[in-house]
């Protein structure tokens, strides 16, 4: 008599992490050759010569969104962007830009509290008011843009993910078993 000596816990212990792992969303990805990881719309705005013409890797969260002629203009209030290029909005904000985009950008989808994360050119500075006193921001015509999904917080969702595996058991004989959890 043949018996089946085939195991299909052990697959499950490598295929059950693999598949959960690819369910993640992944970050986007940016061109930053030619990026100058040190300017800052702060450093922009006070020497706006020198940036022109550089390529920055800026985000934040959007203020407001407007539509010109010909193209998309949204202005952003800029934080440090994290590892995955995500502004982090808990940190202290970079200064105000101008985020400029050729064709239509939709206001109701680009709206106010979204992030956004885009790489661009520094194209000079532009005078806007914040109530009433008027600002010089710089205006970045942008090459990538990303808008971050609504559904997650600056650091992430609030959903946790573990993984178990353990042998051993009550009684006589072997017990063996796989756990999955999710945490909010």
């Amino acid at each position: 008599m043949l018996m089946n000596t085939c195991n299909p816990k052990p697959a499950l212990l490598v295929l059950l992490p693999a598949l959960l792992l690819s369910a993640c969303a992944s970050a986007p990805t940016f061109n930053t050759a030619g990026v100058d990881p040190l300017l800052t719309p702060q450093s922009v705005t006070t020497s706006p010569q020198a940036a022109t013409g550089k390529n920055v890797q800026w985000g934040g969260t959007i203020i407001g969104t407007a539509n010109l002629q010909d193209r998309t203009q949204i202005e952003v209030l800029a934080y440090p962007l994290d590892s995955k290029a995500r502004p982090q909005g808990n940190s202290t904000p970079l200064g105000r830009f101008f985020l400029e985009q050729t064709g239509f950008l939709d206001p109701a989808t680009y709206k106010q509290g979204r992030q956004i994360s885009a790489v661009g050119t520094v194209t000079g500075t532009r005078t806007s008011k914040v109530g009433e006193a008027s600002h010089e921001q710089p205006v970045v015509d942008a090459r990538q843009i990303y808008l971050w999904p609504e559904n997650q917080g600056s650091q992430g969702s609030g959903v946790t993910f573990g993984i178990g595996a353990g042998s051993g058991g009550w009684g006589s004989g072997t017990s063996w078993g796989v756990g999955v959890g999710t945490g909010f």
